[in-house]
């Protein structure tokens, strides 16, 4: 057989692993290669390949690579935890930076407790275990997991669409992961265990230097968000995937719904007022991509009527700078997430204006030539009684409003913090949420292919990395956009969308990723999708929303 590696051609004799390949055809690569793409497909170092093909190595640079790390080095933990405290149980949640969450189900972690899962997880590393991939059938899965007291896993098994499936046995402890895993423990290495009680942060590498865990930076709003989250799952008894799907089968999906949104409706309510017990004249509504920001933005402005205030409502889009102005990026296009991309100087002097009570005049963009719209300046000035409202992704940045006044102005950060979990050992990721949601909206009203939202999607998230999350703790305000329903309602619209990308797109292993998610969740029913209020954050992506 033929393989094709970086540009390079070797025959080998059928078949070899891909770690063979790699060794023969890019030893300078074995040290850093955690897997290779082919065909669309994320192969394991140890799996065997069998015909020609071409082979392209995963490392830590790519988003894929740092998922398999991160899936290997969960194993090791679990390992640690079973070795050390013994019939005790993990729950891991949700990412801070660039680290995971985690705690015990059972009770608080200790300082001790995690000095001793450190002193273990390198023992085991040094160790360097195999992780053995083995098939098992549905109710080989069953039994096993529900012996361990898994309970959470064994119940999402039984409503996976599959007979069969791949389970890792490492150390005499079986786990199922959802995607592809290092050959053994001793791939894992740069991890550093970190005191957040009541639980722990599992720190990983940074993409820039995988060798080391990367600088650790709390984010103590971001986790109060997520805390609070967590706090209502336990109440709506839904923290896993098939808790969702026992409300879909028994029909209660309809009235989580309903509390969903009531949780949501207070939330606003709450920001609204902090905003007027501050007497801020001008709110800055920042947050990554579907997120929810316009909505949020519009149902902030109801809140704040009900409270006396009339809030003016500006989107940061119409400061955009005209297209063919903006500088370009390496790839020959404009970087359309990038501070640079607006007017930064009218937007300051316009806010300035407003703050002294002046009469300012506030440009308009036409997005539709892509260029400012010079007959569509308006007067504003703001009465006594009015607030600014502005949203859009740079408004935490301290260049858009660092100089005024803090008490006149008030930041509010939005993202969608997914709580959700497949089950206590494989979280659901916040990135691929907002990805479902982005999906199904540019579908459904930009009429963009969900390859191309895919083939975009990393882009986005370099813009968000560089121009969105080193603010969010600046916020004064956090609001989490995550609906804990949201999933069942969203595999109506994305998952044949999904089902129809081929092998041979070069986004089908995202595609894939996310249909893994999907196969686990159940579609909501119709009378459920009656229940999604016209004002829900859901209706930005999934359309029916009367706000605009």
């Amino acid at each position: 057989m033929y393989i094709q590696m970086l540009n390079r051609q070797q025959e080998f004799p059928a078949p070899c692993t891909v770690l063979e390949i790699i060794r023969a055809m890019a030893p300078e690569e074995e040290k850093t290669a955690l897997g290779c793409f082919c065909g669309g497909k994320s192969l394991e170092l140890n799996e065997v390949v069998s015909e020609s093909c071409a082979l392209h190595p995963i490392t830590f640079q790519n988003e894929e690579g740092r998922r398999i790390y991160e899936r290997s080095l969960r194993f090791v933990l679990l390992l640690a935890v079973h070795r050390v405290l013994p019939g005790l149980h993990v729950r891991i949640e949700h990412s801070i930076g660039y680290g995971v969450y985690m705690r015990l189900m059972e009770r608080d972690l200790t300082d001790g407790d995690i000095a001793a899962l450190q002193a273990e997880m390198e023992k085991i590393v040094k160790e360097n275990l195999p992780f053995v991939r083995q098939k098992w059938d549905r109710e080989q899965a069953i039994r096993y997991f529900d012996a361990e007291g898994e309970h959470d896993t064994a119940r999402l098994l039984s409503y996976r669409p599959y007979d069969y499936f791949n389970v890792y046995q490492c150390g005499g402890m079986s786990e199922y992961f959802y995607g592809a895993m290092l050959p053994s423990t001793g791939y894992v290495s740069a991890f550093r265990m970190i005191p957040h009680l009541p639980g722990m942060v599992m720190q990983m590498p940074g993409p820039k230097n995988p060798a080391v865990p990367a600088p650790f930076h709390p984010l103590p709003k971001h986790l109060q968000a997520f805390a609070q989250s967590n706090h209502w799952c336990d109440i709506l008894g839904c923290k896993n995937a098939a808790d969702l799907n026992d409300m879909t089968v028994s029909g209660r999906l309809p009235e989580f719904i309903r509390i969903n949104e009531a949780l949501h409706d207070k939330s606003i309510g709450e920001i609204a007022d902090g905003i007027r017990q501050k007497g801020a004249k001008a709110v800055f509504v920042a947050g990554p991509s579907s997120s929810g920001k316009t909505t949020f933005a519009n149902r902030l402005c109801i809140h704040l009527r009900v409270l006396g205030l009339r809030p003016v409502l500006i989107s940061l889009d119409d400061f955009y700078l005209d297209r063919d102005v903006l500088p370009l990026e390496a790839d020959g296009k404009p970087d359309l997430e990038a501070l640079s991309a607006l007017d930064v100087p009218l937007l300051r002097g316009c806010l300035k204006g407003l703050l002294e009570g002046e009469e300012v005049q506030m440009p308009s963009f036409d997005f539709t030539v892509s260029k400012r719209n010079l007959n569509g300046w308006r007067p504003l000035k703001l009465e006594n009684d009015q607030v600014l409202v502005m949203e859009g992704i740079h408004g935490l940045n301290p260049a858009l409003h660092e100089g005024f006044d803090p008490h006149l102005l008030a930041k509010v950060y939005i993202s969608e913090l997914t709580c959700l979990n497949l089950d206590n050992h494989n979280r659901i990721r916040t990135t691929d949420a907002r990805l479902l949601r982005r999906i199904v909206r540019d579908h459904q009203f930009r009429c963009t292919p969900p390859e191309e939202t895919l083939d975009m999607w990393n882009s986005v998230r370099r813009g968000e990395e560089k121009w969105i999350f080193p603010y969010q703790e600046q916020a004064d305000f956090v609001f989490n956009s995550a609906l804990h329903y949201e999933l069942p309602v969203l595999k109506r619209y994305a998952y044949d969308l999904l089902k129809e990308i081929k092998p041979d797109n070069p986004v089908y292993l995202s595609s894939r990723r996310l249909l893994k998610i999907l196969h686990y969740i159940l579609p909501a029913p119709e009378n459920a999708l009656q229940e999604i209020p016209p004002l829900s954050l859901l209706r930005e992506f999934i359309g029916g929303c009367t706000l605009y």
